[in-house]
């Protein structure tokens, strides 16, 4: 009943284990090593796909980017534009509080003087 030959299940006993791994790896360079080694067509065709695919990604990407350096740029100019515009605006203010203070300070000048005359007035009456 035991149909099975000996050999199938076991490593020969005259046989060492790292020669029997080593027929076991042999085999498989043999059997499976053409499935790993694309033939040179499909090499060129896998970098070729990749490439394209490589495209595609960083396609969008690049054009999302060059979009925020636009819009960047045109926040700088804006703000740059504005900033020269509240410097034009500080300025005239500051010209527009001195003209008021020379203002201010001929007026009370005058008042002193109106009033000293009003002063002398008075006392010439009495």
């Amino acid at each position: 009943m035991n149909a099975a030959p000996a050999r199938a299940g076991k490593v020969e006993e005259t046989q060492a284990p790292s020669e029997f791994e080593g027929e076991i790896r042999e085999f498989i360079r043999r059997d499976v090593g053409h499935l790993r080694r694309p033939a040179d067509g499909a090499s060129e065709q896998a970098v070729t796909n990749i490439n394209s695919l490589l495209d595609r990604v960083s396609g969008s990407s690049v054009t999302e980017i060059d979009s925020l350096i636009a819009d960047l740029r045109n926040v700088r100019d804006f703000l740059k534009t504005e900033g020269e515009r509240v410097q034009r605006e500080i300025a005239s203010y500051a010209q527009l509080s001195h003209v008021a203070m020379t203002s201010v300070k001929i007026i009370a000048e005058s008042m002193t003087q109106w009033k000293s005359q009003v002063s002398d007035a008075r006392l010439d009456r009495a």
